[in-house]
């Protein structure tokens, strides 16, 4: 074995450690916290510390990242996966110098980015990921048929309800940012007490609102964040090659190659008797 395979395997051994992840993911919370600590004036006073300890952190990070690289066989092996590329942009923009030049702002802004790396650190957070952004196709359907219905009732409000509120009422653009307000139960009562006054019929106007779009559409789109979500955890069970998903596979293969025997064994048997 060379020495290139030994260091690999450790490398290997270190990336996989459970200590070791986790002290990765401690680093990336104090990170968040450091980031957090300049936005308050009183912390002016520790300012260079803040900066030595931010340093020190953008080292520690710049190391570990170099060792999961060294981990991989081949270096193309890295970039294959997209949250080691993710991760090797976030440490790769750090490298920013936090110095008084005009670049200043953007390395604080890059910083902010570090704690997105608990994300690819921690699988959970990386099904929860993955599964909002495969999601986000199937919702826009959703969305799509909420903006018609918001349409047809904002151009309804406006139509019915202008000469009450102007200001809510006044056209179709403002009746639909009154309706994302009450959408979002925020003082709709007193929308809809006003337009009561005139129309004392208008109650049903909003409550077949609310029902469409706050019980409807918004159990829509969460049964499509589930059922994604449901997919993805099969999908890591099986590629981990853990759970029931998993064991349901491998009983697949099992009774696939079984019929595969079955079958040789049958051609045999009829190739003696001929």
């Amino acid at each position: 074995m060379t020495s290139l395979s030994i260091w690999r395997d450790r490398f290997e051994r270190l990336r996989s450690h459970r200590v070791f992840e986790t002290f990765v993911i401690a680093i990336i919370i104090l990170s968040a916290l450091l980031i957090g600590a300049k936005t308050y004036e009183e912390t002016s006073r520790f300012e260079q510390a803040l900066l030595v300890f931010d340093t020190g952190v953008t080292i520690f990070f710049l190391v570990e990242i170099l060792i999961r690289i060294g981990a991989e066989k081949r270096l193309r092996d890295f970039f294959r996966k997209g949250w080691n590329v993710f991760d090797f942009l976030i440490v790769t923009a750090s490298l920013i110098p936090m110095d008084d030049s005009e670049m200043v702002l953007l390395a604080r802004l890059l910083r902010i980015f570090r704690v997105l790396r608990l994300v690819s650190m921690i699988p959970e957070l990386r099904i929860l990921m993955v599964a909002l952004v495969k999601s986000i196709p199937r919702m826009g359907y959703v969305a799509l048929l909420m903006f018609i219905i918001f349409y047809i009732y904002a151009a309804v409000g406006s139509f019915l309800f202008a000469e009450v509120d102007e200001f809510l009422w006044g056209n179709i653009s403002i009746a639909m940012l009154t309706l994302f307000r009450v959408a979002t139960f925020e003082d709709w009562t007193d929308v809809m007490y006003a337009t009561q006054e005139l129309y004392a019929w208008s109650w049903i106007y909003y409550l077949t609102f609310i029902f469409l779009n706050a019980f409807i559409f918004l159990n829509m789109m969460i049964g499509i964040v589930l059922d994604v979500m449901q997919k993805e955890s099969l999908a890591i069970e099986l590629e981990n090659g853990e759970g029931e998903a998993a064991e349901l596979h491998g009983l697949r293969d099992d009774v696939r190659d079984l019929k595969a025997q079955l079958s040789r064994m049958e051609e045999a048997l009829q190739r003696r008797g001929s």
